[in-house]
């Protein structure tokens, strides 16, 4: 199957413009099915999203993981198992690197498809903060823990900033995944909200990471290994720096991420999306590392910007279904999943018998994974 290396780009514009029975939102909504179907992936177009705050995100961030690394941990919550606050460098582990069924996966790849050796990586060199953007359930929830409180920086030049910047541009980023999260829907032959109501009282997480490119800006350095999400939709603004690849199901080919400029974002499928649609959707899996068209970034913002931080900083928002929801696989996708598989449409062509999607709460689901490794919950594999 012969598919563009650019990934589909869908306009929100035109389903939130456009009359919802009309052929234009229609297909629209039925393009951005498709494009998480076959490429796990799509770029978004949101004409409400601004730049603007995009950048004043991305200063704030570089900012804040310049401070030296005793000031960082005093936002540490280990005791939560970092599920809020910051993630210092290296404590998150790409379970990729000794999970049997990714490595069969990588194996499988074409030798100049595969993504960047992690069978001996370390932990990933990469910082996280988590800034927990949900809201209340109504209803005592049975997983406290995974909806804590936010952690607000001590640093009182951070802090006074932090809360406004974050909420500011977290917002634009959850309303276009949820309203995304319609689209979806609505091109699987699903209601409207059937995955946005599912998601109301989702643990949503703005979840930037940070790499420190003084320290590893190396050609070839993996800043976050191969891997695949856990949440349901992540949703990224654009990197002031190159690096990401995401691997298309259907062909196995590495495509670098190109987001266009202007009001445009990343949406890649994850591990309760996949569960939820009977594995119709696939999450898909990604990388980020040093490349070529990274250290050439480097080096021009060395010279434009020699006073500000050498701090890759992606913008990451992590959309979840509710915790107390129960993830239990649609029948009508189910079906549409074995007739995908019975045509041989996968990433690594040996999906061909029905895989198991067990029933369960999205607590449990996230559970499971986050308090049994060092994990975050946007980064299972």
């Amino acid at each position: 199957m012969d598919l563009s290396m650019d990934l589909p780009v869908v306009d929100l514009d035109v389903f939130l413009s456009g009359p919802r029975h009309s052929d234009a939102v229609i297909q629209e909504c039925k393009k951005a099915a498709d494009a998480l179907i076959v490429y796990g992936a799509l770029v978004l177009h949101d004409s409400r999203v601004s730049e603007e705050d995009n950048s004043r995100f991305l200063d704030l961030l570089e900012d804040y993981f310049a401070q030296p690394e005793g000031e960082l941990k005093k936002d540490e919550r280990p005791e939560l198992s970092y599920q809020i606050g910051v993630t210092l460098e290296n404590t998150e582990k790409p379970k990729c690197a000794v999970d049997e069924p990714c490595l069969r996966i990588i194996e499988k790849l074409q030798p100049s498809e595969r993504p960047l050796d992690i069978s001996a990586h370390q932990p990933d060199p990469k910082c996280r903060f988590f800034w927990r953007m949900a809201e209340t359930p109504p209803y005592e929830t049975q997983f406290p823990i995974l909806n804590a409180p936010n952690v607000v920086p001590q640093n009182e030049k951070i802090r006074n900033r932090w809360p406004s910047t974050m909420e500011q541009w977290g917002k634009a980023m959850r309303t276009a995944v949820a309203d995304l999260a319609d689209m979806a829907a609505v091109g699987l032959g699903l209601p409207v909200e059937t995955f946005r109501e599912a998601g109301r009282y989702g643990p949503h997480l703005l979840a930037p990471t940070a790499s420190d490119l003084v320290k590893y800006g190396k050609k070839d350095t993996i800043l976050a290994g191969f891997h695949s999400d856990l949440n349901f939709l992540t949703i990224h603004g654009r990197s002031r720096y190159p690096g990401l690849h995401v691997w298309a199901r259907n062909t196995g080919k590495r495509i670098p991420v190109r987001i266009p400029p202007g009001n445009n974002l990343l949406v890649q499928a994850g591990k309760q999306l996949e569960h939820l649609t009977g594995g119709l959707i696939k999450a898909g899996f990604h990388e980020v590392v040093v490349n070529e068209s990274t250290v050439a970034t480097i080096a021009k913002r060395r010279a434009e910007f020699p006073d500000r931080p050498l701090i890759r900083i992606s913008s990451t928002f992590f959309w979840h279904l509710s915790s107390d929801f129960d993830l239990v696989p649609v029948p009508a996708l189910v079906k549409w999943a074995k007739e995908l598989r019975a045509a041989h449409i996968n990433l690594d062509n040996d999906d061909l018998e029905d895989a198991v999607y067990e029933p369960m709460k999205v607590g449990q689901q996230v559970s499971k994974w986050v308090f049994t490794s060092q994990q975050s919950p946007g980064n299972p594999d």
